[in-house]
């Protein structure tokens, strides 16, 4: 039988497959997409999943290893920097792979401690964690419609 901290390990991989498989099909040319007046390309949303999920690390999970500048969440806006893939698909993946590392490295008891955050009040780990599986599934969600519907 799992434990549950190898049952949510999992449900992190398979969130993030969805992820992953968006970023095999984002040319270059799609980092700048948008949809009509929307404020976010594809690469600023790449740059915002990663970032927050660095933040996320380091403080919901309390990681004191994480540095992270999270330009995405301090501008608040896309600036139209984030347009180089090989860089936006390093930092994608260093942020999933400590993420991944971090959630590995929970006892089973940590899962039901309290936490609170400014963004989301008080929650236990398990359920702050859900904020996390959930933010990557939406802005995936959004990269995917941009992908396919989007212009530079």
């Amino acid at each position: 039988m799992k434990t549950k901290t190898q049952l949510l390990l999992d449900i992190w991989a398979e969130a993030r497959t969805r992820l992953q498989k968006q970023m095999d099909l984002i040319s270059p040319e799609d980092l700048g997409k948008k949809l009509g007046e929307s404020p976010n390309s594809i690469g600023f949303l790449l740059r915002h999943l990663a970032d927050v999920e660095l933040l996320f690390g380091k403080n919901v999970f309390g990681s004191p290893d994480i540095k992270v500048i999270a330009k995405t969440v301090i501008d608040k806006k896309d600036t139209g920097e984030w347009t180089e893939l090989a860089a936006l698909q390093r930092y994608v993946d260093e942020a999933g792979e400590s993420l991944k590392e971090i959630i590995a490295q929970q006892k089973e008891e940590d899962w039901e401690k309290e936490i609170h955050t400014q963004e989301f009040g008080t929650k236990t780990l398990a359920e702050a964690f859900a904020r996390i599986v959930s933010h990557t599934a939406y802005h995936t969600g959004q990269i995917a419609i941009l992908q396919k519907y989007g212009h530079v």
